[in-house]
């Protein structure tokens, strides 16, 4: 079932999305060569709880972390560790908080350090698949609208759409209905009406479509060990357009769609 949110609630998941986004910025400005993926984790969990929230990831069907730290070639759900952060290593770290029973859910890909020129362009056309993600979602419109604009970014490029991890709504659990998967075709699915929150959330890997798991259970990389981005935002629509939650602009005149 889809749940419109009311506005008392949007601004309660205003307020958890702008936690998580904080926090992307405070961890987004700690990673560096020779830094761990578990040294984020602790920057990010002090952020989440100096700000009252608590981190929605741990313990979510017995993950043990507050981010997924994804490096390289592995897509989402990275466990953050040991592992040292080298340079010219891409990182998607994907962030969740919870605070008052509504959560807030988002990610980027960051370069580590200096970057090769096609995983440079990887990210820069998977940030930009996210945007043109957000100016599909219009009230009225169909749930595969998004997806198809998405995958159109991509198709440009050759990039692999990865299809077994979606985009999902948000509210009071961290992932609700609907699923949003990020390829096509337009006009399917469930109606787009305002007051749905959504989380979407393109992977392009620069090879081949195609995952697999680890044997941890989480870890999702690229079969054919390509590098992969990851980037989300969590929006509301309204009847001027969606508006990413966290950025203050929930309730401005005429929202619009926002670039990522």
């Amino acid at each position: 079932m889809i749940t419109i949110r009311s506005r008392e609630e949007l601004e309660r998941l205003e307020e958890a999305s702008r936690i998580v986004l904080e926090t992307l910025d405070v961890v987004e400005q700690a990673v560096a060569p020779g830094v761990t993926t578990e040294e984020l984790d602790r920057v990010a969990e002090a952020e989440i709880r100096r700000r009252g929230a608590k981190p929605a990831f741990v313990g979510y069907r017995g993950y043990p972390k507050t981010l997924c730290t994804s490096v390289n070639d592995e897509v989402v759900h990275g466990i953050p560790g040991h592992r040292v952060l080298r340079e010219g290593d891409v990182v998607g770290i994907d962030c969740g908080a919870v605070i008052g029973g509504y959560y807030g859910d988002a990610a980027r890909t960051l370069p580590v350090g200096r970057i090769e020129s096609e995983s440079a362009r990887l990210l820069e056309v998977t940030r930009r698949a996210l945007s043109e993600g957000i100016a599909a979602a219009r009230v009225g419109g169909r749930v595969s609208d998004i997806g198809a604009a998405v995958e159109a970014v991509a198709l440009v490029h050759g990039y692999g759409v990865v299809r077994d991890f979606v985009g999902h709504g948000v509210g009071t659990a961290l992932h609700e209905e609907p699923q949003i998967p990020n390829y096509g075709p337009a006009g399917r699915g469930s109606q787009l009406k305002a007051g749905m929150v959504l989380a979407i959330e393109p992977m392009f890997n620069l090879g081949r479509a195609e995952v697999s798991v680890d044997q941890d259970g989480w870890t999702v990389r690229t079969r054919d060990r390509s590098t992969s981005a990851h980037f989300e935002y969590t929006i509301a629509l309204q009847p001027g357009g969606a508006v990413i939650l966290g950025t203050g602009s929930l309730f401005a005149p005429r929202a619009a769609a926002m670039g990522a």
